[in-house]
């Protein structure tokens, strides 16, 4: 049978590749920025959206069309061109492609649409109102989820997550997935709350001793200090890095930061110590915190010393 009316490539508007790319652009962007400033879970959710968009194209690019006032889109989407005037491509909105991945891939859960519309509604809010929506979300609270759904996602397309997001970031969003559906570390909740009713029960005066030594303690001991979830004090986690450390030049200072994930924690006003990153974050702790030190520029790019390994010669008179 004789095809008269022939489709072209898929133009970009629907094409899954071209959606992946900008997903992929997005997501760069989200990692180029410290993950407590509000920019990163702005990307975060732009990225999601046209993850969740190439994910439906790789099924078929017309699942992304907007037909309700007339099929041009469509038509448009199949590799032809349609003839409509003043036509522009009609996509439906990300919520509904989030409806339409659960029900097309029994591995996407209602759980992972819900959690991708209510990401990406915050992203319209952030967008399109006078509200701050990104401002005080704690990344530890939203990241979880986040990489689980991007990973059902990329599997859906063949890929994973270092695919997505480079090997070391996804180590720590492996932690984090891993953190997230540990109901055994739930457990560490039951120690909060016996520390707690144990400090409860000291005395005023006693309370605040302790909690000024745990000031000091926690002051002149390498961590990142953070307030006891079981009495309030200043504590201390320690944990390992998860990126590379970035340099700042300043008025002939180099600050030299760099993120890392917790995964110890102590304090020793009340005694309450929590070891494994699933247990911090299920106390509250599992935020990740930058490292911060300061160099002075001359040291910082002084030649090693030629005679390193050798003692001072203190012969001077």
């Amino acid at each position: 049978m004789k095809q008269i009316v022939k489709a072209g490539d898929t133009p970009a508007t629907w094409h899954p590749e071209a959606l992946f790319v900008k997903a992929q652009r997005y997501i760069e962007n989200m990692l180029a920025v410290d993950s407590e400033q509000w920019e990163y879970a702005l990307w975060s959710s732009l990225s999601l959206e046209f993850l969740a968009r190439a994910a439906l194209a790789n099924v078929s690019p017309a699942l992304l069309t907007e037909n309700k006032e007339g099929w041009s889109s469509l038509f448009h989407a199949l590799g032809f061109e349609p003839t409509e005037a003043k036509f522009t491509p009609k996509s439906i909105p990300v919520s509904e492609a989030f409806r339409r991945l659960a029900a097309i891939f029994p591995e996407f859960t209602k759980e992972h649409a819900d959690f991708g519309i209510l990401h990406t509604g915050r992203r319209n809010s952030e967008l399109h109102s006078g509200e701050a929506v990104f401002e005080n979300v704690n990344a530890v609270i939203w990241q979880p989820q986040f990489y689980q759904v991007c990973e059902v996602l990329l599997r859906s397309m063949g890929m994973s997550l270092p695919d997505f997001i480079g090997q070391s970031e996804a180590k720590v969003a492996s932690k984090l997935i891993a953190a997230a559906v540990d109901d055994s570390a739930k457990a560490v909740l039951g120690d909060v709350e016996a520390h707690k009713k144990v400090w409860a029960g000291k005395g005023d005066e006693e309370r605040t001793t302790l909690s000024q030594s745990a000031a000091v303690w926690a002051t002149r001991h390498a961590g990142h200090r953070v307030n006891c979830p079981s009495c309030a004090s200043q504590a201390l986690v320690v944990g390992e890095p998860v990126t590379a450390p970035t340099q700042k030049l300043d008025d002939g200072e180099i600050t030299e930061t760099q993120e890392y994930l917790p995964n110890r924690f102590e304090c020793i006003a009340c005694g309450l110590k929590i070891n494994g990153f699933s247990r911090l974050a299920a106390a509250g702790l599992g935020e990740r915190y930058k490292k911060t030190q300061v160099y002075d520029a001359a040291e910082y790019y002084a030649p090693q010393d030629d005679h390193e390994g050798y003692e001072d010669d203190n012969n001077e008179r």
